[in-house]
């Protein structure tokens, strides 16, 4: 395997925290499902991906953005995250997990995301992301 699950998280948050739709989508493989929500279609490829990112990251500035101890399975994982930003203007937090499925290389093949909303910036609850 290429990149490990954590220097494929590591990634992931410097994608998002400088906002960068190309460098999300490089850590994608070209058939890849970005399902972030489970009522809805999946974003597709690397070209739905970057899509995607484009315009949800538009509006959000002062990323910050940590991921727990991911558990992994051969090439899958599980991982809690937690996002600081502001978004629109407003503060927020994002407290969510991944569910990873990795191809040989390292890119991630399939990414399910479940998250939750939250107003202002709040800090992680003791015993987060072990």
């Amino acid at each position: 395997m290429g990149m490990t699950v954590v220097e494929w998280l590591d990634a992931y948050r410097a994608a998002w925290e400088s906002r960068d739709p190309e460098a999300a989508a490089a850590l994608f493989t070209e058939d890849a499902s970005y399902r972030e929500e489970p009522y809805a279609e999946p974003f597709r490829g690397q070209e739905g991906v970057r899509d995607y990112w484009a315009r949800v990251t538009a509006t959000q500035e002062d990323v910050e953005f940590r991921a727990g101890t991911p558990i992994v399975d051969g090439h899958r994982a599980a991982v809690e995250w937690w996002v600081t930003l502001r978004n629109g203007g407003m503060d927020v937090t994002l407290a969510g997990e991944f569910f990873l499925t990795f191809a040989e290389d390292g890119r991630c093949r399939d990414l399910r995301e479940y998250w939750h909303f939250g107003e202002g910036r709040r800090t992680p609850p003791t015993g987060w992301g072990a």
